[in-house]
């Protein structure tokens, strides 16, 4: 996979960034009628899962496959779903019912989503998989390709895609209207599961529910531990996990990367973090990316914040001076969003999905709702509006427009992000310099290490 391959022309040209364009894909669900119900099968059933398989279903696709390695979250699944066949390992689903599936959703933890997602795609089945898409930069892009080679339908999980707020918010900033940007600040009050702590020592009994060596999946051995990783509070854990950045930036970080027309960054630095654990994400952080000049506009920075105002460690946040007008209008500080400072004014979009957003130019006193601010309205609506984020993947798979979050996009931005991780990884003030197109550090070996993960033997994908 030749990241020389993917250049930042081909991708504004193929993902619609530039004029908010979507191009049409032929009919992909090949080898039967486009009007028969779609063959889903489902990995990671509990949680976030549990709602991404309700909703597939809600879209008029068959659940023929139900995986999960908690027998507790795999039994309720299947009273729902009784037709499905069962499963702890993906591996044996996708092999067995290969002829059976058109399909697939991931919806278990991050490290699992590449090692599930690629040989799924290698089968030539289309896949949801909830954000972050993949828990390395190397899966991102082998995804990527991927998807492209066999023709997919693809989707990441990141539903704010699908809202009005934040289609209408690229075609306000596309058009120019608060001038060149300048510089972006995104913050979240994530996280709120632990992290920044050293693993524990000792074990506890495996429960009998749990096939824990099938939950560690690509991951290195280590003893269970009771309340310690499973369920949710794996996300702090750089085995499993990639922390607040990782899980929410997809979310907030999702429409400015499109409007903004971001690419790859050039720098990359932690520049503040509470304290440093060898295995877990730091409790709070401050990173900058810098990215350079892009098809006309200047080069721009991006401070992305995280910490949890119910630890002891403050949340690190925007300067005040970009927050007061925000506190104005919404009587706090959001404990999520993005604000865009232009040449001409700023724009702020509020909470994780970018749902809504106000504009505020040089001239004006206070924020103004986006869609009721003078300057928006000159705008044509030029992105198509979504008939729901799943149905949007059902829909690219008979033959529709991409869904908005395909991984020719999804993939890119998945990557960005990951770099954010990779920098919180190697600890505050080590600026990295990114060669983009290669997937690697042009200065620094360790950043250019954790581009790729170690594999457990038996789990590396064949690529």
């Amino acid at each position: 996979m030749k990241g020389t391959d993917f250049t930042r022309r081909r991708f504004l040209r193929t993902t619609g960034l530039g004029a908010g364009a979507v191009l049409g894909f032929p009919a992909i669900v090949r080898g039967q009628n486009l009007n028969e119900r779609i063959r889903v099968a489902s990995i990671g059933v509990g949680g976030k899962g549990g709602s991404d398989v309700a909703n597939i279903a809600g879209c008029g696709c068959d659940i023929v496959g139900l995986c999960d390695v908690d027998m507790r979250t795999l039994d309720k699944a299947a009273e729902k779903y009784p037709k499905a066949k069962k499963f702890t390992d993906f591996r044996e689903m996708l092999s067995k019912m290969d002829s059976e599936i058109d399909a697939v959703t991931v919806s278990a933890p991050d490290h699992i989503h590449g090692v599930a997602g690629i040989p799924a795609m290698q089968a030539g089945k289309h896949v949801f998989i909830q954000k972050p898409l993949t828990q390395t930069v190397w899966e991102s892009r082998v995804m990527r390709e991927l998807a492209r080679e066999k023709g997919l339908a693809t989707q990441m999980g990141n539903q704010g895609s699908a809202a009005e707020g934040l289609r209408r918010s690229v075609e306000v900033i596309q058009a120019g209207v608060l001038g060149k940007p300048l510089e972006l600040h995104v913050w979240t009050n994530r996280p709120v599961w632990p992290q920044g702590l050293d693993r524990p020592e000792g074990s506890d009994p495996v429960p009998e529910h749990l096939a824990w060596d099938l939950w560690l999946g690509p991951a290195a051995e280590r003893p269970y531990k009771e309340g310690v990783y499973h369920p949710f509070k794996w996300r702090g854990w750089s085995d499993f996990g990639t922390g607040a950045l990782g899980d929410m930036a997809c979310h907030t970080v999702n429409m400015p990367f499109r409007a903004l027309k971001l690419g790859y960054p050039d720098l990359i630095e932690c520049e503040m973090a509470s304290k440093l654990f060898p295995e877990t994400y730091p409790l709070t952080s401050r990173v900058r990316f810098e990215f350079p000049e892009r098809d006309g506009l200047p080069p721009l920075k991006f401070w992305w914040y995280d910490g949890n105002p119910s630890n002891a460690f403050q949340p690190i946040m925007p300067p005040p001076e970009l927050l007061r007008e925000v506190f104005i209008l919404r009587g706090k500080v959001p404990n999520s969003g993005a604000l865009i400072v232009f040449e001409n004014g700023t724009l702020y979009s509020e909470d994780d999905y970018g749902r809504a957003f106000w504009m505020k130019t040089n001239d004006d006193e206070e924020y103004v709702r986006g869609a009721a601010h003078p300057l928006a309205q000159e705008v044509e609506e030029s992105i198509p509006r979504s008939p729901g984020h799943e149905q949007e993947w059902i829909d690219m798979m008979k033959g529709g427009d991409p869904a908005y979050s395909n991984f020719e996009i999804a993939a890119y931005l998945n990557e960005v992000i990951l770099l954010g991780c990779i920098a919180q990884q190697i600890g505050e003030g080590q600026p990295i310099a990114w060669d983009g197109p290669n997937m690697q550090a042009k200065d620094n070996a360790k950043a250019s290490a954790l581009v790729k993960r170690q594999y457990r033997d038996g789990w590396a994908p064949k690529v």
